[in-house]
């Protein structure tokens, strides 16, 4: 579920038929996701995804934007994002600017409007992959303030008097890491679907899509210690997909052999990024977390 492509074609082949994701050669995608995806295309509604951070969420857009071999534009939302940015902004400074020193035609107030992502999305020739990315990281407001825009594909530019409909309709991918209750009204306009954590078949499949070559009994090994810490309940950070990948690419860059793993467990704060997470590993394996030498499998010998 890692590793998407950033390169995307100019234009979007309409001839193809847009209900037929079946996922990409770096993403690997269950039964349910693709119907969730497809029925979301066929319906021309966006598609709410969830689930734990790491499973693959913000890389879907970039795996159907691959599979129908359309251009992929992001809205990355931060806790300080209003949705008036991804309409477009007024820059008056740059007018103000102008004015004062004779630098173009101020009376031309279109010359200063700046469309934001869903501007562009709307503004487009071709039919585009938007991905709205972690959207509860925003304020309540956020995503009602979105509705009629998302539910119309249409917004008003007051300062111009001008609404800009969308040429094409783009497929609409929004993340959520479920840090916030989205409003029932925004649920209502999307279709939703859970990303649940990948078991060990699904993750060997994953694996293998970027580690091709890993050694059977390496991998083997791997995926026992991280499912047993992904057990531990004291666990605050569970270790996630990506963070196994990582893992398992130190590991074979640093020669680890299998039989190393599960007693050293090196290279650990590739999977556990809290302290606290540590501590809770060591008390399961019945040592003390202040005892003299006890991170030592940290780092390999």
């Amino acid at each position: 579920m890692q590793l998407g492509s950033n390169r995307r074609g100019e234009g979007c082949h309409l001839n193809r038929s847009l209900n037929q994701y079946n996922g990409s050669a770096t993403y690997i995608v269950s039964d349910e996701l693709r119907n969730a995806v497809n029925i979301a295309i066929a319906l021309g509604k966006p598609l709410l995804i969830k689930g734990e951070p790491g499973t693959g969420k913000t890389l879907l857009a970039e795996s159907i934007a691959d599979s129908i071999d359309c251009r992929l534009i992001v809205w990355n939302v931060k806790s300080t994002t209003k949705a008036q940015e991804g309409l477009y902004v007024y820059d008056t400074v740059q007018r103000l600017y102008d004015s004062q020193f004779g630098d173009g035609d101020v009376s031309d107030i279109s010359r200063y409007i700046k469309l934001g992502k869903l501007g562009e999305a709307f503004t487009a020739e071709e039919r585009l992959v938007l991905l709205i990315d972690e959207i509860d990281k925003a304020d309540l407001e956020f995503p009602n303030d979105l509705l009629w825009e998302l539910d119309q594909m249409s917004f008003y530019i007051s300062e111009t008097k001008e609404t800009i409909k969308a040429r094409q309709r783009p497929i609409v991918i929004i993340t959520s890491n479920a840090e916030k209750e989205l409003p029932d009204a925004f649920l209502r306009r999307c279709i939703f679907h859970y990303i649940a954590f990948p078991d060990p078949d699904m993750m060997t499949r994953i694996v293998k899509v970027h580690l091709p070559n890993i050694e059977r009994r390496l991998l083997e090994q791997c995926l026992e210690v991280f499912y047993w810490l992904r057990d531990i309940n004291e666990m605050q950070k569970k270790p996630s997909t990506s963070e196994l990948l990582d893992w398992l690419q130190a590991l074979v860059i640093g020669g680890i052999k299998p039989d190393r793993i599960e007693n050293e467990l090196p290279f650990l704060g590739l999977l556990l990024k809290k302290n606290q997470d540590i501590d809770a590993l060591l008390r399961r394996k019945g040592r003390k977390p202040n005892a003299a030498g006890s991170r030592s499998f940290l780092f390999p010998r």
